[in-house]
């Protein structure tokens, strides 16, 4: 069999008694943060765009803070509100990372329109997440100009099709079409980033669910779009496999949820910093500079390496939530990073452009070499009269040695959703996802439907 065929069959054996207690703990907590995401982006302003399109379609799928869209927009329109805020889950392979609640929006909409229970959404939920972690781990991508959304979209094929109930063939040409379509750039999150940096990831997930559905309409696809001429070995110049036989449902564990509104490299610096200013308790007005040593792939993506570019020019969110010296900056101003601290007047005023331009960023083999079992990083702040305070870390509170408690993950949703969403709302949504299994997709969706973004 070729490697999709061999992912199909794993996709269609896949049991929610093969997925662990703790896997099926942290797939809600997940599922449940994901939520906090989206609810508290409907503000956003490329989510107003983003809405209006999905609005003008209909459609049976659950628009969460409007109404009703197409599962295709529904995965689209909901994928953004997940990722915009870039507070949302985090896998880090040795080579790459990636998101996997990118999957939750097209398993959402499947799952409501296919009036799923709360089991088969959870086993849809543990597959995604297991097949995008496994590629992460397996296909470095990004060495090679391409973005993590290359393997987002086989776990979202497999999800849709576990979910419309595809037998394995019609499953594997799912996979295939979804994996010969989608392939995005790193172009979306080098250099000056614009808008598309917390859309793009929605956007592949609504067309592989879209070539799922294809695939069930009895269209076909290359079978060995993995191991075949010009396929991804091919285009990749390596050789990997995963033998699906063996292949478990429980990698959500080593997922890590964010503590911060931050990029999640980015982590364990701010808490670092954060640790620091409450034990020596100096103040941003009293440094001089801050230098930060940190793991190779911090630095390229939110520090000083090869695919970062100027993060000290700093004019936008999606700029902010991507610079290092942004962000620790306005931890030091304001002893907190969350979404008050990417409002645009927050970004451009003075006391923060002045701090960040003092931080450096640097990386090391000898931090770097620990990663991804590890994020190790070292904080050090110069004051004003020359005394250097030191702050080491290794990880951070969700990363997952180091997990978020279930009450954490219900603090922090609390949080992002408060503004639309009344107090007996939220708890109804806490309670069914904490007790998917007695419920439907639907349920939860008819919850979710109750929710209207404050400003439309």
């Amino acid at each position: 069999m070729t490697h999709v065929e061999e992912l199909a069959e794993f996709v269609r054996r896949a049991s929610y008694d093969s997925i662990a207690i703790d896997a099926t703990r942290a797939l809600k907590a997940r599922l449940l943060d994901s939520l906090g995401c989206a609810i508290g982006a409907l503000d956003a302003e490329p989510i107003r765009a983003v809405r209006s399109y999905a609005l003008s379609a209909g459609g049976p799928c659950t628009l969460i803070g409007a109404g009703r869209g197409r599962a295709e927009t529904a995965t689209l329109y909901n994928g953004a509100l997940v990722r915009y805020l870039d507070f949302m889950d985090i896998y880090m392979a040795p080579k790459q990372s990636g998101h996997p609640s990118d999957n939750v929006a097209p398993i959402l909409a499947v799952a409501e329109e296919a009036g799923a229970t709360g089991q088969e959404l959870l086993v849809a939920l543990a597959l995604a997440y297991q097949i995008e972690t496994r590629l992460l781990d397996v296909a470095p991508v990004q060495e090679n100009g391409f973005d993590h959304t290359v393997q987002l979209a086989y776990s979202v094929a497999g999800a849709v099709a576990r979910l419309r109930s595809l037998d394995s063939m019609r499953t594997a040409h799912a996979l295939a079409i979804a994996g010969v379509s989608q392939q995005g750039l790193v172009a979306t999150r080098v250099g000056k980033l614009s808008q598309w940096k917390g859309l793009a990831s929605a956007h592949h997930a609504s067309a592989a669910l879209q070539a799922a559905y294809l695939a069930a309409a009895g269209v076909t696809g290359p079978l060995d779009v993995i191991e075949g001429k010009r396929g991804v070995m091919d285009s990749l110049s390596c050789h990997f496999s995963i033998d699906w036989a063996s292949e478990g449902l429980n990698q959500v564990t080593r997922t890590s949820l964010k503590r911060y509104l931050a990029e999640g490299h980015a982590q364990p610096a701010i808490e670092g910093i954060l640790e620091l200013k409450a034990k020596r308790g100096f103040r941003a007005s009293d440094v001089s500079r801050i230098a930060v040593e940190i793991f190779k792939q911090a630095d390229n993506i939110i520090g000083a390496g090869k695919e970062a570019g100027d993060k000290h020019d700093v004019a936008t969110k999606e700029q902010a939530d991507h610079s290092l010296p942004y962000l620790l900056a306005v931890a030091l101003l304001d002893g907190e990073v969350g979404p008050a601290q990417f409002e645009s007047a927050r970004i451009q005023r003075e006391d923060v452009q002045n701090l960040l331009r003092k931080v450096s960023v640097d990386s090391s083999w000898a931090l770097t070499r620990h990663y991804p079992e590890r994020v190790p990083c070292v904080v050090t702040v110069t004051l004003d009269n020359g005394e250097e305070l030191v702050q080491r870390k290794e990880d951070f509170l969700g990363f997952y040695s180091r997990p978020a408690s279930w009450n954490d993950t219900v603090q922090k949703f609390h949080a992002l959703s408060e503004r639309h969403c009344p107090q007996a709302l939220r708890e109804e949504i806490v309670n069914q996802v904490s007790e998917l299994e007695a419920f439907s997709a639907r349920d939860l969706m008819s919850t979710l439907q109750q929710i209207r973004a404050v400003n439309t």
